[in-house]
């Protein structure tokens, strides 16, 4: 564990780290419904970390439990609501998501675990929301759904569950390499009144309590999440708004460029990682 850093800046803000306050239960596995997730794995060579952690690891045993069994899992309503929606017909197509698709169990397995992945269609990396929006205006002649839309999170977490157990495994060479340094850089820029970047509370700091939270790597491979705080399913680039409100800094619209870099960068810094969704969290 890392012990007290105080971070100064335009402002200055205290992390406080108790010695004596340990990850849930250091020795716990991740284990769904029989099957183990992989919660911990030895990072590339390229990473500035030795060991890449869930989110999953950070949380209380009571929130862990929660995730250990879909029954008890908050985040699978939306599942529910997704499996009626893949299966009815929208826009001017008169089709539905399986009538191209089929069962969503084969169509989209390993889907998530890519995200963003690269779009020849665009010239740029899509994320998992770009791409469903694409599919609904583009084949199906509907309208596209809201970020935060409760189709569009429960859609995004009933296609990320057809990877559940998969290792993140996103692209970062070749036309998506601009991307992912663009993310990067982003990841390690300080920004807001508290001149903070990412990585001083999830690469300096994980382990540590900042006020009543226990700080993770920042890993997004459960999402979307169920997060008790907001009691519903959010979004990664909900989250990304969110820390950076924390440290009063304008933060950049869901589906942005930087957005979308920032997601592939932090995606890629979680490679090897299980796919957890739909995870739950704080």
């Amino acid at each position: 564990m890392r012990g007290t850093v105080a971070i100064l800046g335009a402002s200055a803000l205290a992390i406080a780290g108790f010695a004596g306050f340990g990850i849930a239960d250091e020795e716990a596995e991740l284990v769904v419904e029989g099957e183990t997730l992989v919660s911990r794995v030895a990072a590339p060579e390229w990473h500035p970390l030795d060991q890449l952690m869930s989110g999953w690891v950070f949380r209380s045993d009571e929130t862990q439990a929660l995730q250990l069994d879909d029954f008890e899992n908050p985040g699978f309503a939306a599942i529910t609501l997704a499996e009626e929606v893949w299966e009815t017909a929208a826009g001017t197509s008169g089709k539905s998501c399986a009538d191209c698709h089929g069962d969503a169990g084969e169509a989209m397995k390993g889907l998530r675990a890519q995200m963003p992945k690269w779009s020849e269609t665009a010239g740029e990396p899509w994320t998992l929301e770009d791409w469903i929006n694409w599919s609904r205006t583009e084949h199906q002649g509907a309208e596209a759904w809201k970020w935060e839309s409760d189709e569009m999170l429960a859609m995004t977490a009933f296609i990320g569950l057809q990877s559940r157990g998969m290792p993140v495994n996103v692209q970062i060479d070749g036309p998506m390499e601009e991307w992912w340094e663009r993310g990067k850089e982003l990841y390690y820029t300080r920004v807001g009144q508290l001149d903070l970047a990412c990585y001083h509370c999830h690469e300096g700091n994980y382990g540590n309590m900042i006020r009543a939270d226990h700080l993770s790597q920042g890993q997004v491979n459960g999402f979307p999440v169920y997060r008790l705080k907001w009691g519903k399913l959010g979004s990664i680039h909900r989250r990304f708004k969110g820390c950076m409100e924390n440290i009063r800094a304008v933060p950049y619209k869901r589906g942005s460029d930087e957005f979308t870099a920032l997601e592939l960068y932090v995606a890629s810094r979680g490679m090897g990682l299980s796919v957890e969704t739909p995870s739950v969290r704080n």
